[in-house]
């Protein structure tokens, strides 16, 4: 025999529009469900709200949970890298200067800038312009490298970092490669007029 609450969840499912549902106990004693009212001992069974989903409203679409757009790919060139001066290079100077000019393929695009870098710090403000002109480097071993940033100051490419060598020769040691000439006093700053000799006078009395 089907037990009474089993029967009453099988009315529920077969009868799932029905707005009410009543019990009562017929002359063999069993309990019976129905959706019609009866006169008499019938009692109304209180029944648990649906657990229906509300449909979505015709043409709405369904809210999903959608992450940020990602961010457009950077523009990317080819090659990037440092003319001057060459990897490893002897920079001779005495007053630390040094002219670095940068090449990229292709070109620089419209909004880019270059940036370059001594020993990791930026030499100056972003430019369109691949020449540099650094002056006072300190003597010894030092790192070169380039950037190219976006509009929004991204670093699109960066070189590796590139090492060049400052030697800073004195005055006496650029007169020590080149000595001086009677024609350098004047002309060559390790070449002082104090230090000039004095020009040989010629032994031959002039004719009269």
């Amino acid at each position: 025999m089907i037990r009474w609450p089993l029967a009453l969840g099988l009315l529920l499912v077969a009868l799932p529009s029905l707005a009410q549902v009543y019990t009562y106990i017929d002359a063999q004693g069993n309990r019976v469900f129905t959706d019609q009212p009866r006169p008499g001992n019938a009692k109304k069974v209180p029944l648990p709200p649906g657990n229906r989903m509300p449909a979505t409203p015709s043409g709405t679409a369904p809210t999903t949970t959608a992450g940020k757009p990602p961010a457009e790919p950077l523009f990317r060139y080819e090659m990037l890298r440092l003319l001057i001066p060459e990897p490893d290079a002897t920079i001779r100077s005495t007053a630390g200067e040094l002219i670095v000019t940068a090449t990229s393929e292709p070109g620089l695009q419209k909004g880019h800038r270059y940036r370059l870098l001594l020993d990791g710090k930026p030499t100056g403000e972003p430019g369109p312009s691949p020449v540099f002109a650094l002056k006072n480097i300190d003597r010894g071993t030092h790192h070169l490298a380039v950037e190219i940033l976006d509009e929004q100051a991204r670093i699109v490419e960066r070189t590796a970092n590139q090492p060049f060598h400052m030697q800073r020769m004195s005055l006496a040691q650029k007169r020590r490669v080149k000595p001086c000439a009677i024609a350098d006093y004047g002309q060559r700053p390790e070449c002082p007029l104090a230090d000039k000799p004095e020009e040989e006078k010629s032994s031959i009395l002039p004719f009269f």
